[in-house]
């Protein structure tokens, strides 16, 4: 019976990020002439479309194959937030996206690889299902879930400060990655009238549609970015530590704790595998003692010399010749 051949999950993930960075290096580098004529539309946008479409879903397919269960039952709600918090921000028209709150939660909990499976596969069913134009920015949820992972292995989620510094870097990245999909795709249009005027803003500064894009993004996203880090982190110190304890990446960095606690948990840990090595230890003595307190008893060791036994271990005939030496 022939077997499925399966990749690694690390090659698919190497290969979607490699797809997606060669795509934006040759929307941004070359800048095809679909994007200089500012159609919005042609080879330009197909290639955009194609290649992060590829990459995420590549990126999808290597980080679910190495999930644990725990971060399985965790998906749909992270999905559910992102979905239902950026729908009800476009149709309010604010300047921001609100849309990768449920991803930073997955990428702290469960590390970047679920990080970023997570914000791919939200925009993925949200565009599928209820707004066409979230589908391509699944790419910039990649790079969100990825970089939550790794600001919370680096330890900058035990402190807010640190928290909200991580949100505004990831925000930064964010904005440079989602330019070239706004201008390519979409001729810089936005689905929040917020967004989209403030694109017009600096196109009437004399911006072209790719700077007037990154632009925008640079003004809203390290905010936006820095307030869905604010929220996951204050959600999930909300809720009973065994919650978070249940997740081996956050257990493992001490994602929400300092990690002086963290140490003095595994100091205890070692402490109890001592303890239980003492009372193996005990037990044994308890096993021997009866016979060596009846011996005691009846004034004889285990020689039959007569001394009696010292808490050394040793009789005391050897303690005095010890001595006397």
């Amino acid at each position: 019976m022939p077997t499925t051949r399966r990749y690694p999950p690390w090659l698919l993930i190497t290969a979607g990020s490699a797809i997606i960075i060669t795509t934006y290096l040759f929307l941004v580098v070359w800048q095809p002439e679909s994007l200089v004529g500012g159609a919005g539309v042609g080879p330009a946008a197909l290639i955009a479309l194609a290649g992060y479409l590829i990459g995420s879903g590549l990126i999808i397919a290597g980080a679910m194959a190495r999930m644990p269960t725990s971060t399985v039952t965790l998906l749909p709600i992270a999905i559910a937030i992102n979905i239902v918090a950026g729908q009800i921000n476009n149709m309010v028209g604010l300047p921001l996206y609100l849309d990768s709150i449920g991803t930073v939660l997955v990428g702290l909990l469960a590390g970047p690889a679920a990080g970023a499976a997570t914000g791919a596969l939200s925009n993925v069913i949200w565009g599928i299902s209820i707004s066409p134009a979230s589908l391509p920015y699944s790419t910039t949820q990649v790079v969100i879930g990825l970089l939550a992972g790794v600001f919370a292995r680096w330890g900058w989620t035990r402190r807010v400060p640190t928290a909200v510094a991580a949100g505004v870097a990831t925000g930064v990245v964010a904005a440079f990655v989602s330019g070239p999909i706004s201008a390519f795709i979409f001729g810089g249009a936005n689905a929040s009238a917020g967004r989209s005027a403030i694109v017009a803003v600096f196109q009437t500064l004399g911006l072209d549609t790719l700077g007037a894009s990154i632009a925008q993004g640079l003004t809203v996203d390290p905010l936006d970015k820095s307030i869905a880090f604010l929220v996951a982190v204050i959600i999930l110190r909300a809720l009973p530590s065994r919650f978070s304890q249940r997740f081996p990446f956050a257990r493992e960095h001490s994602v929400f704790a300092p990690r002086s606690a963290s140490v003095l948990a595994r100091a205890r840990d070692v402490d109890v595998l001592a303890g239980a090595d003492r009372a193996s230890v005990s037990a044994s003595i308890a096993a021997t003692a009866p016979a060596a307190t009846s011996a005691a008893a009846n004034g004889q060791d285990g020689d039959g010399s007569g001394a009696a036994p010292s808490a050394s271990g040793t009789d005391t005939t050897q303690d005095e010749e010890g001595g006397r030496l």
